[in-house]
């Protein structure tokens, strides 16, 4: 099924990080696409430096509560710790998107309860997949011609 991944980082070397996560996600899925890196201001949380973040579609034979934990291995392999919320991270992969799935429950949310308000995840999303819709929100190109953080 495909799937749409959000990465970031903004502590050690951002750029290698994002090479590294997108490394390991090759090992775990196929990936489709990767947008450029973009660095964005970061959104909440304590003062910290700017991110580098991209999208990522992968396809994934994997159910999406498994993928979301290979996500969440891939981070603390690569030495993500959750201390503060919305501070720095060495990475952050994000799961916005897995096929037709709608999921609210205590340990995934499908799409991304934020997506549609993120410019660093609609930005290279689009990049990549300009006809892209956000099923809860919508074509990803009317969401960017919105105000967005």
């Amino acid at each position: 099924m495909k799937a749409v991944i959000s990465l970031g980082a903004n502590i050690g070397e951002p750029r290698t990080n994002l090479d590294l996560a997108i490394g390991l996600l090759q090992e775990a899925t196929e990936v489709i696409a990767v947008s450029n890196y973009l660095q964005t201001k970061p959104v909440g949380g304590p003062e910290q430096p700017d991110y580098l973040n991209a999208v990522a579609i992968v396809e994934s034979e994997l159910p999406a509560q498994d993928l979301l934990a290979v996500l969440h291995g891939i981070e603390t392999a690569m030495g993500r710790t959750r201390e503060i919320h919305w501070g720095p991270r060495v990475i952050d992969l994000d799961l916005i998107q897995f096929g037709g799935l709608i999921v609210n429950d205590e340990k995934l949310t499908l799409p991304h309860p934020r997506a549609h308000e993120r410019h660093f995840v609609l930005a290279p999303w689009f990049e990549i997949e300009p006809d892209a819709v956000l099923l809860t929100h919508g074509r990803i190109s009317d969401l960017l011609n919105t105000d967005l953080q």
